[in-house]
């Protein structure tokens, strides 16, 4: 089962992600933590990645495309993967189309978790109130200002790819805005469909 999650930040992603990963014995792929490994293996590719990231440059697409045509090959990843956090852009889509096609792989599905962007707002000004008030440091991308900034940088880049993967026939939407358990629900019962 190889699958992308999309959505806006907040929306839930990484949470769904982590119990569909248990559930079905399939590994997170999150294109920070592929970077770091493949830097820190000293692969080719990750040597390259390492090189423009301590420089503060970004990673060109076919770099990022190779660390995860190189991560797919790994064993845990047999039965598959969930990729969380790529693409971002509908050039990387494409990219990761051609280097799935030289596999002889393709995606089962792209979900797109549909939240309300007011709503995430609220969220998140919700938890860093409450995680002052306990005491604890706040995360820098739950600062209301630098969130807002990140979903504009999703509507931008991320956005677009809905459109990309519905015209392929690929996208499924979910409601990211029901309880946590219920969208994990509706998660498990849409993939069993495609299952088939």
């Amino acid at each position: 089962m190889r699958l992308i999650f999309l959505g806006p930040p907040g929306a839930g992603k990484g949470t769904q992600a982590a119990r569909i990963s248990e559930r079905h014995g399939i590994p997170q792929l999150s294109t920070g933590d592929m970077l770091r490994a493949a830097a820190a293996a000293g692969s080719p590719v990750g040597l390259e990645a390492k090189k423009l990231i301590d420089a503060g440059a970004l990673v060109p697409d076919e770099v990022v495309v190779g660390i995860v045509a190189e991560r797919i090959e790994e064993p845990d990843a047999a039965k598959g993967f969930i990729l969380d956090g790529f693409p971002r852009t509908v050039a990387q889509a494409e990219a990761l189309d051609r280097m799935l096609a030289s596999k002889g792989l393709s995606l089962d599905a792209v979900i797109e978790f549909v939240v309300d962007e007011g709503a995430l707002l609220d969220r998140i000004a919700t938890r860093a109130r409450e995680m002052q008030e306990r005491g604890q440091e706040v995360r820098k991308d739950d600062n209301p200002e630098v969130f807002k900034t990140r979903l504009e940088a999703f509507r931008k880049q991320t956005a677009p790819l809905s459109a990309y993967y519905a015209e392929k026939g690929q996208l499924e939407k979910i409601d990211g805005m029901k309880p946590i358990d219920e969208v994990t629900r509706d998660l498990v019962a849409l993939l069993e469909k495609k299952a088939g």
